[in-house]
């Protein structure tokens, strides 16, 4: 066994982060690997913990408390079961100890700063597969990421990884 990585994985409960979990999990996530698991939410949502941590971002919340639905609302976030599923069996399975953290902003900003901020030595995002038009008109977050991330970044394309 190596060192033990830092792996962030975007996550906004959209099919394609999902798939990005899924994949990570299958394939790259070993055992003493530190998971993070990165949420952006919008800049003007208005959650309790934003008015605390807009400007660092959360502190490290651990998997115990992530899985909490109260968790959840204080930070305006989703509870889904499927997402909790993936990180316990990553947990249980091969030994990785997962948190999370909360990010106030723009996510193209932020899930940069975080890959510096959070010493990342990798990180896995899932792509929307933009048409050239909308790319153009909405640009896309994982070009974005890919180009400007301090750490090496994996996008994983469509949802052939997402559960049906």
């Amino acid at each position: 066994m190596g060192k033990a990585r830092v792996l962030g994985i975007g996550m906004d409960y959209s099919p394609t982060s999902k798939a990005a979990l899924r994949w990570a999990a299958d394939n790259i996530i070993q055992e003493g690997d530190l998971i993070i698991l990165i949420h952006v939410q919008p800049p003007k949502s208005d959650h309790t913990r934003k008015k605390l941590f807009e400007d660092t971002g959360s502190p490290l919340i651990p998997l115990e408390e992530f899985r909490e639905i109260n968790f959840s609302k204080q930070y305006g976030l989703t509870y889904d079961p499927e997402v909790l599923e993936i990180l316990d069996t990553a947990s249980k399975t091969k030994g990785a100890k997962v948190v999370a953290k909360v990010y106030w902003g723009d996510p193209r900003e932020k899930l940069c700063d975080a890959a510096e901020d959070l010493k990342l030595d990798s990180l896995v995002v899932g792509s929307r597969g933009l048409g050239p038009i909308k790319r153009v008109l909405l640009g896309s977050v994982s070009k974005y990421v890919v180009t400007n991330a301090s750490c090496p970044v994996t996008v994983v394309k469509g949802t052939q990884f997402a559960k049906p």
